[in-house]
């Protein structure tokens, strides 16, 4: 009964996507199609964005590429061809379209064994792999963290910390949580290459000896990494650290794990949060996700069965 549930509930929200995506293609904004449906704009931009290529892969549309799907313009401009092809088309289940997977702890472990062993600069690159898997963030997200969100001023680590709203992707504070002792490690060994190379340095008493304006992450020379706009619809506040998600593909092919990606480190977030007893709204408070339903998206909450709840009983 459980899995008659899930395809039900797939079918309502796949029917949904589908009119958010008529809506927008006939000249209605994120917002206003937000409002309707009682969702947020990025929900809608996501949810239209996510048919409209799946609408490319499966059925084909007129004069339109799968990078054009990501476009609200190149959608408007074939709008017509839009409407044919959605005519008996169905969005498929996300789980059935995403290639990322949950890793268990023994692979991560392996994972940072390998990378240990084939980078160049090990315990900066350890960090960068870690940090995905400690908090959750993004790579753009982990480009901005700054010396002072990792650090207090007297050099220990802030445990409860915030991720500013300048440097999360939606704009939005949320809370960072440093907890993790592999990060640490790697981390306090990065510190003392700084030190030694001497990349972006402070007061000797302070956050180490570290500038706490300072990007926690350095490139080899010493630099921020380099933050760019990322083209997109007028008016969209886009950006990507192009170098930074270098560094990420080159240590997924180090670790030789199937199926790891960022994707799969949030998927991995999610899931032992999950196993510690957090909800939706927990887990979409770390990773920046306002809605329930965009996480049980993402990888929905395992439910007993009603034979394990009422097992033994009294």
């Amino acid at each position: 009964m459980q899995d008659n549930e899930e395809i039900s509930k797939h079918h309502e929200n796949a029917l949904q996507s589908v009119a958010m995506l008529r809506a927008v293609i006939g000249g209605e904004t994120y917002e206003a199609v937000a409002v309707r449906f009682g969702v947020s704009r990025t929900a809608v931009e996501r949810r239209i964005k996510s048919v409209a290529f799946q609408l490319t892969q499966v059925v084909g549309v007129d004069g339109l590429k799968e990078e054009g799907a990501a476009f609200v313009r190149r959608l408007r401009l074939h709008r017509d061809a839009i409407l044919v092809a959605l005519e008996g088309f169905e969005p498929q289940p996300p789980a059935g379209v995403r290639p990322a997977r949950v890793l268990s702890a023994a692979e991560v472990a392996q994972g940072a064994v390998r990378i240990k062993g084939r980078t160049s600069r090990t315990w900066h690159d350890l960090a960068l792999y870690y940090m995905l898997f400690a908090t959750g963030l993004r790579p753009l997200e982990i480009a901005r963290i700054e010396v002072r969100d990792y650090l207090h001023a007297d050099g220990s680590v802030c445990r409860e910390s915030e991720l500013r709203a300048d440097a999360a992707i939606n704009g939005k504070l949320r809370p960072l949580y440093f907890s993790s002792s592999r990060l640490d490690d790697a981390l306090a060994a990065y510190f003392r290459e700084r030190l030694a190379g001497g990349h972006g340095l402070g007061g000797a008493d302070v956050y180490r000896g570290l500038d706490p304006g300072s990007r926690l992450f350095l490139s080899p020379s010493g630099e921020p990494y380099k933050i760019t706009p990322n083209n997109g619809e007028p008016g969209q506040n886009r950006y990507v650290c192009r170098a930074l998600l270098e560094i990420y593909r080159k240590l997924f092919r180090y670790a030789e794990l199937k199926g790891l990606s960022t994707q799969s480190a949030r998927l991995t977030v999610i899931s032992r949060m999950y196993e510690r007893g957090a909800d939706e709204d927990q887990v979409g408070a770390i990773l920046g996700i306002g809605e329930r339903s965009a996480v049980r998206e993402l990888l929905p909450r395992p439910k007993p069965t009603l034979a394990e709840l009422l097992d033994e009983l009294i």
